[in-house]
């Protein structure tokens, strides 16, 4: 049986993403046409510098290279259009005007998702296309074929995991050699894990664009970016890391979906993570996500957060997935069969605010005065916090330095455990602010 015609493909951006989509299908053609059935061939190439695109390119034969994204978006030799450039403006119009002409997509761009996801999967719906964004989840790691097609059996009960590699290599520098976060941060820059404007990753942002996505799967909810609860590590002291650690946890920054009865959580946060659990172990720019299912329990993903070849990895696979959905079809344009949120109909579960979150707390307690150590948990219990554990700390070799109270509380309300810290703060004893962490030990 002759081989059916090459998966043409058309690419905007030729960055690190793209570099490295290119450099993979090269490479591994051979075994890439194996497992699609047929071959994927880049046809056309969309990229602000030219010069450097041809540098990429360089060897290739019958590449259309241009510096007018819409023209590769709209060609009517592409097939497939690979969106890798990223933004949220420009990449809209392109992926919509690709849709709008009856191509397939497929993007690493979480951020165009996130925001806009809702009107890019309804306009691939009404042309019979499919939208595919496995690398702009977890990059190498396959979570969102894990959700839509391992785990379809499954009730998901909650989503958790550290997928933005920039903070948790900061957050590893920042325990293992006693870090400042911006000396963390510099360390981060330096070897290239952070860009030069770090916000989007420190700040949560990223984290709680890829949240959002997993959570639309999980649960088959819209996309709700906007309604996420985010905070990054920013304002994290290396203190509080080294207290942690005394207590026997780690500071991860979490990216979380739970399904409960009255809707979603849906958020973004540092938090204390058990030293002996899995999490705990993630180091580096490495991610991880694991998934509660009533059938499956715990299942865990694990891969690179960051890196060309990781994301290619991730790209190419879903270009796999097309050119054999294009194979299986004998006439006509291929129709995508599965959904590109997991569920054919959605739910229309609202996310919870943050306050009515229940989980247990870290609470670090600067105090003047060693014996209000004892007020401490008069004052949680005041508010409705039950205490877990509570440690004196003096800071080693500086006699004129606060006690710090370390408290782990029970599972109590977010709006509790901040209006505890608040009073705590409130204490005359009180020598500064009193810090407040989540304490995750995800069951």
């Amino acid at each position: 049986m002759a081989e059916a015609a090459p998966l043409r493909v058309g690419m905007i951006g030729i960055g690190t993403v793209g570099a490295g989509t290119w450099r993979v299908l090269r490479r591994n053609q051979e075994a890439i046409r194996g497992r699609a059935g047929r071959g994927i061939e880049v046809v056309a190439v969309a990229a602000r510098n030219l010069a450097r695109a041809a540098a990429v390119l360089e060897g290739a034969e019958g590449v259309e290279l241009t510096d007018d994204p819409l023209r590769v978006a709209t060609h009517p030799g592409v097939d497939v259009l690979v969106e890798v450039a990223g933004g949220t403006g420009p990449a809209r119009e392109w992926v919509l005007a690709a849709i709008a002409h009856g191509k397939h997509v497929v993007t690493a761009n979480k951020a165009l998702l996130a925001e806009h996801g809702g009107e890019v999967f309804a306009a691939a719906q009404r042309h019979g296309v499919a939208v595919a964004y496995e690398g702009a989840v977890a990059v190498s790691i396959p979570i969102v074929k894990a959700l839509r097609e391992g785990l379809t059996a499954n009730r998901i009960e909650w989503v958790a995991g550290i997928v933005n590699g920039t903070t948790n290599f900061i957050l590893t520098r920042m325990r293992d050699a006693g870090l400042t976060f911006d000396e963390a941060l510099a360390e981060a820059q330096a070897l290239g894990y952070a860009e030069a404007d770090p916000a989007f990753d420190v700040d949560g942002v990223d984290a709680a664009h890829k949240a959002t996505l997993l959570a639309a799967n999980a649960f088959g909810m819209p996309v709700r970016f906007a309604d996420a609860h985010v905070e990054g590590i920013r304002t994290l002291q290396a203190l509080d890391v080294a207290c942690a650690e005394r207590l026997g946890y780690r500071v991860k920054l979490l990216g979380i979906a739970r399904r409960e009865a009255e809707g979603v959580e849906l958020r973004v946060h540092p938090a204390l993570v058990p030293a002996g659990h899995l999490l705990a172990q993630v180091n580096g720019a490495m991610n991880a996500v694991l998934v509660k299912g009533d059938a499956s329990g715990v299942t865990m993903y694990y891969g690179a957060g960051a890196g060309s070849e990781p994301t290619a990895s991730a790209v190419i696979a879903d270009l796999v997935d097309l050119a054999r959905l294009q194979c299986q079809c004998s006439q006509g344009a291929a129709r995508p069969s599965v959904p590109p949120l997991a569920f054919h109909a959605q739910a229309d579960l609202p996310v919870l605010g943050v306050a009515a979150v229940r989980t247990r707390h870290y609470l670090r307690v600067p105090l003047a005065d060693g014996a209000a150590v004892a007020q401490v948990p008069l004052v949680l219990a005041d508010c409705g916090v039950a205490v877990q554990s509570l440690v004196r700390h003096a800071v080693p070799g500086d006699a004129a330095a606060p006690v710090h109270a370390l408290v782990v509380t029970h599972p109590a309300l977010d709006a509790d455990a901040q209006r505890a810290a608040e009073r705590l703060g409130a204490l005359p004893a009180c020598a500064g602010a009193v810090a407040r962490l989540r304490v995750e030990v995800l069951e």
